[in-house]
């Protein structure tokens, strides 16, 4: 999977401050760097739906074919990084969302309120993933989205569907 390059994005007002040590984005580089993905360092932003879109429009021109945001798919008022992530994927795919928030639960019935998405973005065929910002939920999501990432790069690529 090493052909496979990742950029996380912190999404987090106090994180992008200074406020707030970023836990979830480091983690979630070290746990892609042990599934032998390659990453990019993380890039902290502050919440909003025009700093996620930006951001990602950024890593998919450096490249990427992965993407992974942590934080901001709350339900409080500056919780916007669906929406920003909606103005990029052309594709939604919501079997991986479900299946984020499904496995949250194992660790808290406040996994269901995730408003994490996850899809394409085409024309680069990159596969863009929202999980929340807590470090939990950032350990049970990345081995979902590791276990599927691969295969939804090679397929929008025109990959065999094996």
């Amino acid at each position: 999977m090493a052909s496979l390059l990742a950029f996380v994005i912190t999404v987090s007002d106090r994180s992008a401050s200074g406020e707030r040590e970023d836990r979830g984005g480091p983690l979630a580089v070290s746990l892609l760097e042990g599934a032998s993905i390659a990453c990019a360092p993380v890039e902290v932003v502050p919440d909003g739906a025009d700093s996620v879109e930006q951001a990602l429009r950024r890593a998919l021109a450096a490249g990427a074919r992965l993407i992974i945001t942590t934080g901001g798919t709350g339900v409080g008022p500056r919780d916007q990084t669906p929406e920003g992530t909606e103005r990029v994927v052309t594709r939604p795919l919501p079997g991986i969302a479900e299946e984020l928030r499904r496995v949250g639960l194992a660790d808290t019935p406040l996994s269901v309120l995730s408003r994490g998405i996850a899809g394409v973005a085409d024309p680069e065929g990159a596969l863009i993933v929202n999980l929340p910002g807590s470090p939990r939920a950032v350990s049970s999501g990345i081995p979902v989205i590791v276990s599927v990432a691969t295969h939804v790069v090679d397929q929008v690529k025109g990959g065999d569907h094996s």
